[in-house]
């Protein structure tokens, strides 16, 4: 597996080595120890969530506040999507700064967002099924989130804006010069 160093300070994507025959393929999709010397990074999860989700919806950008907290390993089982992280930290050299990647069944990228990062991803597919494991609980209290559309990010997601279907949670988040995360 290669981990490589996204301009996000603390993200990282990680590649797997494939191994493909006539039968199919396996790959490592996760293991604790390389991850760790690879980032640096504690790597113990407790928690996989699965979505599924059709053209044009776009979750996010949540995050969990406090010590609630949660660092994420995301991925594209099914289908494909754009992934965003924001960064959060405010004593982070790469404040409000966001980078985005394609995640999808075909290139079997992960992408590992850190604690204190917004999050979210919108589907360029028919439909996707996304996979995230997570370093802490889910806590409804501790829910956070911005805007997707915040004018100060200015975020491509790669969907004409027309075509951008939101929960009502989602249409109603929070602006980033609120700084309420």
């Amino acid at each position: 597996m290669k981990i490589k160093e996204t301009p996000l300070k603390d993200c990282y994507i990680l590649e797997p080595t494939i191994f493909e025959d006539d039968r199919g393929y396996f790959f490592e999709k996760f293991n604790e120890k390389t991850f760790a010397d690879g980032t640096g990074m504690n790597g113990h999860f407790v928690q996989d969530n699965i979505s599924k989700s059709s053209y044009g919806v776009l979750r996010g950008l949540h995050l969990q506040k406090g010590h609630n907290a949660q660092a994420k390993l995301v991925s594209c089982l099914e289908g494909k999507v754009w992934d965003v992280a924001v960064d959060l930290r405010k004593t982070s050299p790469t404040f409000g700064k966001w980078f985005g990647i394609e995640l999808s069944a075909e290139n079997k990228l992960q992408f590992y967002v850190p604690r204190g990062f917004g999050h979210g991803f919108s589907v360029l597919s028919e439909t996707a099924v996304f996979s995230y494991k997570c370093d802490n609980f889910y806590s409804k209290e501790s829910e956070g989130g911005v805007l997707y559309n915040d004018k100060d990010l200015e975020i491509d997601w790669k969907l004409p804006e027309n075509e951008v279907l939101l929960s009502e949670k989602d249409k109603i988040q929070a602006l980033f010069s609120e700084g309420n995360f």
